[in-house]
């Protein structure tokens, strides 16, 4: 399989992901508000019960936002979409936004994961919503299904914005330089 023929591939698996992996793609608006919003008290309360000193750092933060990620590794390629919710504890607001990625580097398997970002500034959650943009490095291994198996994922502190990664299942095994962008879902807000 060529690289044009991978990254088409994994662009139709993209849009798939963000809407079926998740769980979260279907309904009408406010199905899918109420199931983004589920989906946000659950990742918290794992969250909570894994690192029970993030329930203060969250709630004296500017914000926080909680993102669900279907990520698919093809040899070469790396590719990942979902949704998620930011909370403005200053103006105490939702704003619903998407999320897509592609990354490049060594990797094979499907990974479900969830990702916290804590904003510890009001700069920090103002430039997220902003620019909406990451780009950075990731190694990681996953190898889990419900309660059974290990992930290794964790925690990294960058300008003022603490991250989070929770893994719900897949199989992985990766090495990527990857670009993710968030935006504004305009159909949810």
């Amino acid at each position: 399989m060529s690289i044009r023929q991978l990254f088409l591939l994994g662009l139709l698996i993209l849009g798939l992901g963000a809407c079926t992996a998740t769980g979260l793609g279907g309904g009408t608006p406010e199905e899918r508000r109420q199931n983004i919003q589920q989906m946000r008290q659950e990742v918290l309360a794992e969250l909570y019960s894994i690192k029970p000193d993030t329930r203060v750092q969250i709630g004296s933060a500017s914000g926080y936002a909680v993102f669900t990620n279907a990520n698919i590794n093809l040899i070469l390629a790396s590719f990942g979409g979902g949704v998620g919710v930011v909370h403005d504890n200053d103006a105490n607001s939702d704003t619903y936004m998407r999320m897509g990625e592609v990354g490049i580097g060594l990797g094979a398997g499907v990974k479900d994961f969830r990702a916290v970002f804590v904003f510890h500034n009001d700069e920090a959650l103002e430039r997220f919503m902003d620019v909406g943009i990451s780009v950075g490095g990731q190694a990681d291994a996953a190898a889990k299904a419900g309660d059974l198996g290990a992930a290794i994922g964790g925690e990294a502190i960058i300008d003022n914005v603490t991250v989070y990664q929770l893994t719900q299942s897949g199989l992985a095994l990766q090495a990527t330089i990857k670009g993710t962008r968030y935006w504004i879902d305009s159909s949810l807000n």
